[in-house]
């Protein structure tokens, strides 16, 4: 038997690789370039894909959204740039779907909410995510972190540098629970050195893992809990939305 039976459901973990359907089903024949942006950045992506002359490989259909999924030409190289949906299920949904059509080399960028005293609009590089998320435990064994691989975390810190700007590495505290942030549960997990807060990055670094891909993140300062007596929204980070997703296309061509 491959399942690793827990009282806990969100805990039992199956090792067999096979599913009764693939993340290609809907896509079978599509062959993407070996790089993508894949970004948390709304309609700045279908913006830039139109300036930028991008056509549309195919579609990523859900009974919401449609998710153009768009392949370009950058300082020579093809890659890949989608849009990604906020919240870990759909985020990985797609993701999985990139990977098995021949992705293989990933930066997402997106805000975060900070925990810790930071200004809006300041650069961070995950290295780590605290898996308080759903999706992850169904990609890989439970544990409390997923890693986020070096060879990502240089790609985006190279980009970074290479415009004069500065960062810091974190870790990350991934939630499905965007209303259940309490007093409590922040400063718990302030305490065990969680600097942010957002809702994918476990989930896209075990999916990646679990598929043999490389995946890393870009994130910006949007709101701020770092105050347990007032919860800031700020200006939701907006400011760095174009920035962040011309960072992160330096980036993956630095992979």
């Amino acid at each position: 038997m491959s399942i690793q039976r827990n009282d806990i459901p969100i805990l039992e973990y199956d090792t067999d690789p096979l599913a009764l359907f693939t993340p290609d089903s809907e896509h079978k024949g599509l062959r993407l370039p070996e790089r993508a942006v894949f970004a948390f950045l709304g309609e700045a992506v279908d913006k830039y894909a139109e300036r930028h002359g991008a056509k549309v490989a195919d579609r990523f259909i859900t009974i919401a959204k449609d998710y153009p999924i768009y392949v370009l030409e950058v300082n020579g190289q093809q890659i890949c740039l989608a849009e990604a949906p906020v919240g870990a299920p759909g985020a990985a949904m797609i993701l999985d779907c990139l990977i098995a059509c021949g992705v293989r080399k990933i930066i997402s960028g997106g805000s975060c909410g900070v925990l810790a005293d930071m200004e809006e609009n300041v650069f961070l590089v995950p290295r780590r995510a605290l898996r308080d998320e759903g999706t992850s435990y169904h990609y890989l064994p439970p544990s409390r972190y997923v890693d986020v691989p070096a060879e990502a975390r240089e790609a985006v810190e190279k980009a970074l540098s290479a415009r004069g700007l500065h960062w810091s590495e974190v870790t990350t505290w991934s939630t499905d629970g965007y209303f259940r942030e309490t007093r409590e549960m922040v400063a718990h997990r302030k305490s065990e050195g969680c600097a942010t807060v957002e809702m994918e990055c476990a989930a896209l670094a075990a999916c990646a893992q679990f598929r043999g891909a490389v995946w890393g993140e870009l994130l910006f300062t949007a709101d701020t809990l770092a105050d347990a007596s007032h919860y800031d929204a700020r200006g939701f980070g907006r400011d760095s939305v174009d920035l962040a997703l011309g960072l992160c296309i330096e980036a993956v061509l630095n992979m």
